[in-house]
């Protein structure tokens, strides 16, 4: 059973930072395409952020270019997501998700593993 752990979401005021981690309980976890999504109150979850495992092309939804970076630590089994610049309209709850050996995706439907998702609350 694939397991992904996230941390690191909390309480940040606007123009702050935040940096989200995600654990994955894989030895191979190199061979996973990681990817972040969020979902705010009352909206469907968006993909946000992915690293492909095998290219290493990333790719950012276009509300966060520029503010937002996605890496990874193969030695860690750790996706991470720096977040800089933060406003209001990107609190919301933040999931890690994984495919393995599968190209980066930006469907809810087409990623394989989540995580439960940490709260991530920017004011105002």
């Amino acid at each position: 059973q694939v397991q992904l752990v996230e941390s690191g979401g909390g309480l940040v005021q606007a123009g702050g930072s935040l940096r989200l981690s995600c654990v994955i309980s894989e030895r191979t976890f190199s061979s996973y395409t990681m990817e972040w999504f969020r979902q705010a109150p009352g909206k469907e979850r968006e993909f946000v952020a992915g690293d492909d495992w095998s290219s290493g092309r990333l790719l950012y939804v276009d509300s966060v270019k520029g503010r937002f970076a996605i890496s990874r630590d193969n030695d860690k089994n750790t996706v991470y997501l720096q977040m800089n610049n933060l406003n209001p309209e990107d609190t919301a709850v933040y999931y890690c998700a994984a495919r393995y050996r599968e190209p980066l995706a930006t469907h809810v439907e087409d990623m394989e593993y989540w995580g439960k998702g940490t709260l991530v609350t920017v004011s105002s």
